[in-house]
């Protein structure tokens, strides 16, 4: 239980202190269902940065992200160049990763390039509705839809979006339901 009395999954606390950053991206985003070919690319790019990385990481940037990347525009940044790639290397507001940056480019590529909407393709792999894990230590990190939708992703061009990284993108889109039992938000219907 946090100092607002609500209980929420272990990890919504923020480790840095002070912050609400977790607990409010906790309460308000992940977990929530988000639909949407623009929205779904924009959180594809942020799952592959944070790949390694702590989330608050990704929260504390994402706004220079946005900035960064045109609002995660994938015709945009579909056609990114050279000089775009070093742009981004040379921003301090986000995480200056080259493979990243390119992956991110290459998938917008990919994203542009699909014979269906990117929400429908991603939603086509959410499994039936489970009941809620009693606690954290059963929430997996793959599960057979995330490993077929990572294979999927990668047939069709996509890059840095692994099994791990696909089941993330589950969790925090709203494919899975992975808040604990006894947290406070409501599950979506």
């Amino acid at each position: 239980m946090t100092d607002d009395g609500r209980v929420r999954c272990g990890w919504a606390a923020d480790p840095a202190g002070g912050s609400t950053l977790y607990r409010d991206y906790h309460d308000t985003e992940w977990g929530r269902p988000l639909r949407g070919a623009g929205a779904l690319f924009e959180r594809i790019s942020l799952e592959a940065f944070q790949s390694g990385l702590s989330w608050l990481i990704i929260l504390r940037k994402r706004d220079n992200f946005r900035q960064a990347f045109d609002r995660f525009e994938a015709e945009k940044v579909a056609r990114y160049t050279d000089a775009d790639i070093e742009r981004l290397m040379a921003d301090t507001g986000i995480v200056r990763n080259r493979a990243k940056i390119e992956a991110t480019i290459a998938n917008a590529r990919a994203v542009t390039e699909l014979d269906v909407d990117l929400s429908d393709l991603l939603w086509s792999f959410a499994p039936p509705r489970r009941p809620r894990p009693a606690d954290l230590s059963q929430v997996p990190a793959v599960t057979p839809e995330s490993t077929a939708m990572a294979k999927e992703l990668k047939r069709r061009g996509f890059k840095f979006v692994g099994p791990t990284t696909a089941y993330a993108l589950m969790q925090a889109t709203g494919m899975v339901d992975d808040h604990v039992a006894s947290c406070w938000v409501p599950a979506a219907e």
